[in-house]
């Protein structure tokens, strides 16, 4: 099974949003040098965690698993950050931005329900 690259991009747009978004809420959460360890720490923390626990052959990443998990617990790792992030936008007073994330969110696992059902079966 192969995705779509127009939403492998989204995909990785969404990443990549969701890291600055929780770097953006590490910085305005704290004062003084706590504001480069939350604003830096944070994201770099839930890279590690999204790049590290995978499922073999998953057709949205490059079939390499450094830690070997379940496709339920993969799926858990993404709701969770794709769940933090706007958690982060609507805490720092960002709705708009938090809404339109959930949205391309939601949208992105509808087209990606083949991968959804793949994941859960493993």
């Amino acid at each position: 099974m192969e995705m779509n690259p127009i939403n492998l991009a989204v995909r990785f747009t969404l990443e990549i949003a969701a890291l600055i978004s929780v770097g953006v809420w590490g910085w305005k959460f704290s004062e003084d040098w706590f504001h480069y360890l939350l604003a830096f720490g944070i994201p770099i923390v839930l890279a590690i965690i999204w790049g590290t626990f995978n499922v073999p052959g998953d057709p949205s990443r490059n079939g390499e698993a450094p830690v070997v998990v379940s496709g339920v617990v993969r799926l858990a790792i993404e709701l969770g950050m794709f769940s933090l992030a706007p958690w982060a936008l609507y805490d720092i007073g960002y709705i708009k931005y938090c809404l339109i994330f959930l949205s391309v969110v939601a949208v992105h696992y509808i087209v990606s329900y083949k991968r959804i059902m793949w994941l859960l079966a493993r």
